[in-house]
């Protein structure tokens, strides 16, 4: 097996500690990119259903505001966004190359998108439930925890593997361009060396850990629908 490993991969099978640490990278930004980005997404997506025309707490300005935000800093392409947050980036972090920098524009990039995905998501609530919880005289703060995030549970935990998934890609991008993890190492040694078995058995690892997470997520869904 061994013997095949360096037929096949000859550049690859000589750096084992280099993917491990890239994988660690890899999964280091896009765990902490889903939880910050998550917690920041899920409340501005209830802000978004709340607040909107003949929303729960219509709030015509707060809506529009955080709508035009939200379109604004998604239509931003995320290899510019990492260049215009330069600056915020060390100010928080203390540096602008690294996995810990790396996590400054990906939740700037994450929040926005995810943010919209949940607002579509609690919008397939039924809004005869919704209407009902109201008609029993539950209150706004009630009717978001025990109807939008019961009911729409099943939806929240659909965009939220869409978004992770999206995490990992962007995870590659900030590699490539000094935050480490598999896409600095495809770009690095795979590219830039023309070793493309590097850059393949990368591309492969980042497809496992794609077709984990949409596993998991696959399940929890089958889990909680009803």
């Amino acid at each position: 097996m061994q013997e095949i490993i360096e037929k096949y991969l000859p550049n690859a099978s000589q750096i084992p500690d280099e993917f491990k640490q890239a994988t660690i990278e890899t999964l280091y930004m896009s765990f902490w990119t889903a939880i910050i980005a998550g917690v920041f997404g899920l409340i501005f997506g209830i802000i978004l259903v709340v607040t909107r025309p003949g929303g729960l707490l219509e709030q015509k300005y707060v809506y529009q505001i955080l709508d035009k935000i939200v379109n604004v800093v998604r239509s931003i392409p995320f290899i510019i966004l990492l260049a215009l947050l330069n600056v915020v980036t060390r100010v928080i972090a203390g540096t602008t190359i690294g996995a810990t920098a790396a996590l400054v524009p990906l939740v700037a990039g994450v929040v926005p998108f995810f943010a919209r995905q949940i607002e579509v998501a609690l919008l397939e609530v039924d809004s005869g439930v919704i209407e009902a919880a109201e008609a029993m005289g539950t209150s706004p703060l009630g009717i978001i925890f025990r109807v939008y995030l019961k009911e729409g549970l099943p939806g929240i935990v659909r965009v939220s593997a869409l978004t992770i998934i999206n995490v990992i890609g962007l995870t590659a991008m900030a590699g490539a361009v000094g935050a480490g993890g598999l896409g600095n190492l495809a770009i690095s040694r795979g590219h830039n060396r023309f070793q493309s078995d590097v850059t393949w058995v990368a591309l492969i690892i980042i497809l496992l850990i794609v077709f984990i997470c949409q596993g998991i997520s696959n399940f929890i869904i089958k889990k909680i629908s009803h």
